[in-house]
């Protein structure tokens, strides 16, 4: 017998089986509800009517889980083909009359779907943005613009991955007027798979830095990587590249599409820029004054990628006003926590070049106080890590601080210019022995830089810094 659905239901279902597995030519092997509401990859979130899609990890199979998915009230299952007969998956499926998708490989597959599903609403203009650095707070800073006259989709938080993006993609619904969706990479050809998910109309690349060097071994090698946004296009796309990275003429070669450099330094309507510190920017932008909240030159840079997407959509300047003004700082990105001790938390990830960005800016701040540097190890650099490191300890010496305190492994070979040099520094790869230096030294007044890579959580120091530095007192 064959499950049969409610008009209403048929209604709120993203896609019908029949449209997902026509389009591709994917093989069903039994036929149960007509669609799905959602689409799922963990089976421990998953809410009834979603189609679970069973991915393959390093450590995990989603397939070991399919049947935890059919309780839970799954629509329908993509698994792959190889996995049939081991998880007897077909029998699975028929005694919960549930509709089995099989596809040679899963991710492929849930991508395939995302695209498929994005098809459905072609008057959507499709933004991405990808980049070494700066891509979320790019995204956020060009959604708080964009939303104030358009109806507006992108992923939470950083779900720009393989898996990320393509889960995001089912948020889109008829009512929105413009998607916005940064696109992240871990290897090698996944920002080419992403583009062909989204076939974006706009394309935006920050910049090209050495994150992930130790993946693709190259600056050259991420440049063509992060260049792969724009092989989607057909010759009306648009393609915004950063006027001063060394590589921009490199990423505008052989784009079909309209190139676009963007920058302060081409913006006929910057007309003007005044540091606030910790308070942010001024900016004078075509007559208006704007009071953008986001410290630093990095976020300034992030700004004008943000007004570059937004100048080609276009959105009106009162409508830029009123974005970068309402614009809220983001968790690690140089997000500022104020008490007896105030914290730069920019902890979120670091790169030669994120790190040489906030060096620069929190060396220039004027503080009455003391200058606190708390350095995390650069991770993903593979090869080039112990020099990185080098340079790391070359720039400390040259900001005046107080105290240095290094944490990670990577970090010996920026202790061992330091220390040739004479500075005072502490070292650690352990985290209790870093909070028990710290708690030891840190007083009411301070200002305190938190910067290293996501695996450093080196965020889990601010309670102890802002009770620390209370007690203190």
């Amino acid at each position: 017998m064959e499950l049969t659905a409610s008009a209403s239901s048929i209604n709120s279902l993203l896609m019908n089986f029949d449209e997902l597995i026509h389009s591709r030519n994917e093989s069903i092997f039994f036929e149960g509800e007509k669609g799905f509401k959602s689409v799922c990859i963990d089976s421990r979130i998953l809410k009834p009517g979603a189609l679970f899609v069973a991915l393959t990890g390093t450590v995990q199979d989603g397939h070991s889980f399919i049947e935890t998915a059919l309780k839970a009230g799954a629509a329908g299952i993509m698994a792959a083909r190889s996995k049939l007969e081991s998880f007897n998956l077909v029998k699975l499926a028929k005694n919960y009359r549930k509709t089995l998708i099989v596809v040679e490989d899963t991710l492929k597959g849930l991508q395939n779907a995302a695209r498929i599903y994005l098809e459905k609403f072609p008057r959507l203009l499709k933004i991405a943005i990808t980049g070494s650095s700066g891509k979320t707070t790019t995204k956020e800073i060009t959604a708080s613009i964009i939303g104030q006259e358009k109806n507006i989709v992108m992923n939470p938080g950083n779900l720009n991955s393989e898996t990320g993006l393509p889960l995001s993609v089912f948020n889109v619904r008829g009512e929105h007027e413009a998607g916005i969706f940064e696109a992240g990479m871990n290897r090698r050809g996944e920002i080419a798979e992403l583009a062909e998910v989204l076939k974006p109309n706009i394309a935006l690349i920050t910049n090209v830095g050495s994150a992930h060097i130790g993946i693709l071994g190259s600056k050259e090698a991420i440049a063509e990587e992060k260049k792969a946004i724009f092989s989607q296009f057909t010759g009306s796309e648009k393609a915004l590249i950063p006027i001063d990275d060394s590589l921009s003429q490199f990423l505008a070669g052989e784009v079909s599409g309209k190139i676009i450099l963007y920058g302060q330094s081409v913006f006929p309507e910057l007309e003007g820029i005044k540091d606030l510190g910790l308070e942010g920017t001024r900016v004078k932008w075509a007559g208006k004054e704007i009071n953008f909240p986001l410290p630093g030159s990095v976020n300034l840079k992030n700004a004008m990628a943000a007004i570059a997407i937004a100048r080609e959509i276009p959105i009106s300047q009162e409508g830029i006003k009123k974005g970068l003004e309402s614009v809220k700082p983001l968790f690690g990105r140089s997000e500022i926590v104020k008490g007896k001790v105030t914290l730069i938390r920019d902890c979120y990830n670091s790169n030669p070049e994120s790190l040489e960005s906030v060096l620069a800016y929190f060396g220039e701040l004027k503080w009455q106080g003391r200058k606190v540097y708390v350095i995390g190890s650069m991770l993903e650099l593979g090869s080039l890590s112990d020099e990185a490191h080098r340079t790391m300890g070359r720039r400390l010496c040259s900001m005046g601080a107080e105290n240095i305190f290094l944490f990670g492994k990577e970090c010996e070979a920026a202790a061992e210019v330091l220390a040739s040099k004479g500075f005072s520094f502490f070292l650690s790869d352990k985290m209790d022995e870093l909070k028990k230096a710290l708690l030891s030294y840190i007083k009411s007044g301070d200002l305190v830089l938190l910067k290293g890579s996501r695996g450093c959580a080196l965020e889990q120091l601010t309670p102890l810094l802002t009770e620390g530095a209370a007690r203190a007192s």
